[in-house]
């Protein structure tokens, strides 16, 4: 976007808290951000606005703006069919039109009495990576011989605080057979992983995508990186863990079946759920030795991955020419700006 020559007045990062009562100290903070920005949205006077996932910050911004007769485009909308569904009415009340990036997402809203379109996941056609595999082992000194294992703890500090010692624990526990990759994330410092990590042979790369794409297996933290996993059709575990009390608060809210996103696209379970008390170093293990070697467990898994690829991009009768996700959402929005 700043490429494109977005001019940023509030930093998402600096929105970005995980968890209930995570967020509790951070609110005087984000109240500032969001007052900046409804200033300079009063100054600029804009003729439509985008708002981008982040729904906690962004239905506020919505209802700002819906009061002030600015059209209103929700872009990567709120997970309510996740939980909170009663929360679809800030979409409906201050949202002219919802563009989603799942597939069930368009029918959720839809009946909700919201205007909705599935565009495709910006993920969904992600080309693979050029490099070889021996060049990018002699690139990070790696092992080519050797199995490879992408690790993903999550986006965000806290994340990786709960997330990444009971990782660490079970690529341990593995041994040194494996390589073990890193990717750095971008919001992520990487002198703060290099502490967490100390004396493991972990190899830290810049980029998730070749990791993967390379990688025998990955243990993912829940998110959006398990999405990457599966457009490289690289099977894996995934984990996650919060504090007692977010899970404590948050867990009679949730009000789907399935905590992995590739299993809530496939309506089935592609991959294994390892959450809370479940995710333990000894059960990661077992469930990636089970998916390393060649096996109907594998086969399986791939299958299932396949599949959550081909239901991410929108049915073809839906577009006349094949159109990257983000161009199809473009298109919509330019129809909504209103007429000078």
């Amino acid at each position: 976007m700043r490429a494109a020559g977005c001019d940023t007045v509030v930093d998402a990062k600096d929105l970005s808290v995980v968890g209930i009562t995570e967020i509790l100290s951070h609110l005087p903070k984000i109240y500032g951000l969001f007052q900046h920005l409804i200033k300079e949205a009063d100054k600029r006077k804009p003729d439509l606005v985008i708002v981008i996932d982040s729904p906690a910050f962004n239905w506020r911004v919505a209802r700002q703006m819906k009061k002030r007769g600015i059209p209103v485009v929700y872009y990567v909308a709120p997970q309510f069919w996740a939980w909170r569904q009663g929360r679809v009415r800030l979409i409906r009340d201050y949202v002219d039109k919802a563009l989603v990036i799942f597939p069930f997402e368009e029918k959720f809203y839809c009946d909700c009495g919201v205007d909705a379109t599935f565009v495709g996941h910006p993920l969904a056609d992600l080309p693979q990576p050029t490099i070889t595999r021996n060049d990018y082992a002699a690139e990070f000194h790696l092992d080519p011989a050797k199995y490879w294992i992408t690790l993903m703890p999550g986006s965000r500090v806290k994340e990786v605080r709960m997330n990444l010692p009971t990782i660490l624990e079970a690529a341990a526990q593995l041994g040194p057979e494996y390589e073990f990759l890193l990717p750095v994330a971008p919001t992520l410092d990487r002198t703060f992983l290099q502490d967490i990590i100390v004396r493991q042979n972990i190899t830290l790369v810049p980029e998730s995508l070749p990791a993967l794409w390379h990688s025998r297996a990955g243990i993912i933290a829940s998110g959006t990186a398990t999405v990457e996993a599966a457009m490289m059709r690289t099977p894996f575990v995934m984990v996650y863990r919060v504090s007692p009390l977010t899970y404590m608060l948050g867990k009679p809210r949730v009000k789907v079946p399935r905590f992995a996103m590739v299993n809530l696209i496939a309506g089935e379970q592609v991959v294994p759920e390892l959450v809370q008390r479940d995710f333990t170093a000894e059960k990661v293990v077992a469930q990636i030795k089970a998916i390393l070697p060649d096996s109907p467990a594998r086969d399986r898994m791939l299958q299932g991955l396949t599949q959550v690829k081909t239901l991410l991009r929108p049915r073809q009768s839906d577009t006349a020419s094949p159109q990257q996700p983000a161009d199809r959402a473009a298109e919509i929005i330019l129809t909504l700006l209103p007429r000078k």
